[in-house]
């Protein structure tokens, strides 16, 4: 799955302030200075910000956060468990439930705009070999 715009749902916790951009300047208040509220490409507190709002959603809806990965989510339901990974903008999700898979699929879609983008094949720069006994990975020479 990939987040449109992820960078875009960060809430910011400390007070942020920019200038006004260049062609949208207030001609009658040209030495305004905006507060921003919320997170915008281009600052370095940036990924944080979607990292929490992303991260708070998953266990406000049931997930548990690994110890050992931040950006490892878990959650065991009666059909089995499914697992999602969050890597910027990109979420790998596997389960052992289609439904499951269905379910946090529908869920992550009802708060961030997301394009589906299939079975995973690649993930940064390594082939992902789907069957039925589980995932392998090739790691060579990419088209």
């Amino acid at each position: 799955m990939d987040v449109k715009n992820a960078f875009l749902h960060g809430y910011l916790q400390e007070e942020m302030y920019m200038e006004q951009p260049p062609g949208y300047v207030d001609q009658t208040r040209p030495n305004l200075v905006y507060r921003l509220k919320k997170a915008l490409y281009g600052l370095k507190q940036t990924p944080r910000a979607w990292s929490d709002k992303i991260g708070q959603y998953l266990v406000t809806s049931g997930f548990q956060t690994s110890n050992a990965n931040f950006s490892l989510y878990a959650k065991k339901t009666d059909h089995g468990i499914v697992v999602i990974v969050i890597y910027v903008d990109d979420l790998i999700i596997t389960g052992d439930s289609d439904v499951n898979i269905f379910d946090l699929k529908k869920l992550l879609k009802q708060k961030f705009k997301m394009k589906d983008l299939g079975e995973l094949c690649y993930f940064l720069n390594i082939e992902v070999l789907q069957s039925r006994k589980g995932y392998g990975y090739y790691k060579g020479n990419m088209p």
